[in-house]
């Protein structure tokens, strides 16, 4: 590619109009490292050898696959996409790639599982992403690097890198090609010597490695609307940056100018099934991250790791389930919602997000407040609020001016504020939110 189409390569976009509204994605990864169940990484962490690591690829035999359920556990959680492994790092693949005999049709699943969990996921009307792990550990001609589990152990003398991002770019074209409209394309991820956490000398792999420039072109030749990630170590060229197990408060800001963005965040301490881990967020916390992302005008995009033999873990269908409970109430304070107008100001250990379709403003509680709550620069604008769970009204307190003129000279009430009378007992919900409607 000459310099010119590099550049004009690097400014086209996808379309993410839909994705800005939508706010709510799950992640899922599913692979080998189910059956280990000790993290996704467990082939690095362990430095599991391929003729050891063979076992579980002999043994892959998920007897209770349902991808309807999986497709229904998100729906009820108010999840409208879904971005779904297709190969992590072990470089196992889900579909039946023309290109590798290390995938899923010939173990003794003996089918494309991607091929299912996609139709299952569109029939529930939810939005497909695929993830596409850059690094491979299992292919012959991955240059063993910094991060590979046989660092130490073999040589390169007869890996050829080019070859493998050949296969890279391969199995791109055919993801692209074999499924019908792909909507969001999310590679992970680029480890250059000298960035990020690496040190100058740390081997790793970056854009001239996976050849980004032309493997950035195919895609959108492919697949011109798609939504694509920041991991291909370009300086352009993607549509949606994805902040990882963090929750940017204030939004994320490039060049001091505010972009599109979504926390990638999980359940628990992995990404993959993981037996015997035991931090588990509960539902207060995870949806907490939701609406903290949404009032940065963010998505959250969250995970589960289902197990070997197909199914959910009952730990992250609670979880899931909590959220669906508070979702079926207040889905309107996250579809469609973004980030308040700057002279919105939430009282303490409260956030806004903000409807700017119909100008209605929405107030989280995260700890609750004893009798009146004062919210400033609303009392001009004010109209009506109430509770999102049941529709009853929060009164809006009309203060006599001396009254009020007295408490604002004693500090006791902020000047220029709205004051609702709230009930002493906290609404039955996990996070009550209050919609204010606005003149």
């Amino acid at each position: 590619m000459n310099n010119v189409a590099i550049s004009e390569t690097l400014e086209k976009r996808g379309s993410t109009e839909w994705f800005v509204q939508e706010r709510f994605g799950m992640f899922i990864h599913w692979g080998l490292y189910a059956m280990p169940a000790r993290h996704e990484w467990v082939k690095k962490r362990e430095l599991i050898p391929e003729d050891k690591y063979n076992i579980y690829f002999k043994h892959f035999d998920p007897d209770m696959f349902d991808p309807q359920q999986w497709a229904k556990i998100a729906a009820e959680a108010g999840m409208k996409y879904v971005v779904i492994t297709t190969k992590h790092h072990e470089g196992f693949c889900l579909w039946d790639s023309q290109l590798t005999d290390y995938k899923a049709t010939n173990t003794p699943a003996g089918k494309d599982l991607l091929r299912e969990i996609i139709d299952a996921f569109r029939l529930e009307g939810i939005r497909i992403g695929l993830y596409h792990s850059l690094i491979d550990w299992n292919h012959p001609d991955f240059r063993i690097d910094d991060l590979h589990p046989l660092k130490g152990l073999q040589s390169n003398d007869r890996r050829v890198q080019e070859k493998y991002t050949d296969y890279l770019h391969g199995q791109v074209r055919e993801l692209l090609t074999m499924y019908g409209k792909i909507d969001i394309l999310w590679f992970d991820y680029s480890y250059p010597a000298g960035r990020r956490y690496f040190d100058d000398d740390y081997d790793g792999k970056g854009k001239n490695d996976w050849r980004s420039e032309a493997l950035l072109e195919l895609v959108r030749e492919l697949a011109p609307e798609i939504i694509l990630n920041d991991r291909l170590d370009l300086d352009g060229g993607w549509d949606v940056k994805t902040p990882e197990q963090i929750t940017p408060e204030n939004g994320v800001i490039i060049d001091g100018k505010p972009v599109v963005w979504e926390a990638c965040q999980t359940l628990s301490g992995s990404w993959g099934y993981h037996r015997d881990e035991s931090s588990w967020r509960d539902a207060d916390d995870l949806l907490r991250s939701l609406i903290t992302c949404v009032s940065g005008d963010g998505n959250l995009l969250l995970n589960v790791g289902p197990t070997s033999r197909g199914y959910i873990d009952e730990r992250a269908i609670d979880r899931l389930k909590g959220m669906s409970k508070w979702m079926k109430y207040h889905e309107r304070s996250i579809r469609g919602c973004t980030r308040a107008p700057d002279n919105f100001i939430p009282p303490k250990h409260c956030a806004y997000t903000w409807n700017p379709a119909n100008k209605r403003l929405y107030l989280h509680i995260f700890a609750w407040p004893h009798g009146k709550l004062f919210l400033n620069g609303l009392e001009e604008r004010f109209e009506y609020a109430q509770f999102l769970y049941d529709g009853s009204e929060v009164i809006n307190v009309k203060l006599q001016p001396k009254v009020k003129d007295y408490l604002e000279k004693q500090s006791f009430y902020p000047k220029n504020a709205l004051c609702l009378a709230l009930p002493l007992s906290r609404p039955p919900v996990i996070i009550p939110v209050i919609e204010i409607f606005l003149k």
